[in-house]
């Protein structure tokens, strides 16, 4: 299967953006619910990028997970670095529990994927056979 990285950009995007908004809109959110704003964000930032993809199920979801684990890897390792500059070894058990949520965030990005590429008109194999 070959990567559409576009579609993975336009996810790890999405997931991006998504994630500072939603700090910003509702603050704490990550420290008292951090499932749901993974899990919000994933199924967007994931439907996003299997909108954009658009080919097969497998391969939405797919692309759908690429993109928010990308993001969310790129994010966690940034805030890693960051508090383990600053608090040390606090830092670094931030960052394992970090990873364990990264690795969760790939399931709903895939359950996006697969949403986005139904939420897309029609598939790319069928739009060049003939009718008749």
């Amino acid at each position: 299967m070959a990567i559409n990285w576009r579609a993975v950009l336009y996810g790890f995007g999405t997931s991006l953006v998504l994630g500072i908004l939603s700090g910003i809109a509702i603050p704490f959110t990550d420290l008292s619910l951090p499932i749901v704003g993974a899990g919000l964000t994933g199924l967007i930032a994931g439907g996003v990028a299997g909108y954009y993809n658009n080919r097969s199920v497998m391969s939405d979801a797919t692309h759908g997970a690429l993109g928010v684990v990308i993001g969310a890897l790129i994010v966690g390792l940034l805030v890693t670095l960051i508090t383990t500059l600053v608090a040390g070894i606090f830092g670094l058990g931030l960052g394992l529990g970090l990873l364990v949520l990264i690795l969760v965030a790939g399931i709903p990005g895939a359950v996006g994927g697969v949403i986005g590429g139904y939420l897309h008109q029609g598939r790319e194999e069928t739009m060049g056979r003939p009718a008749a």
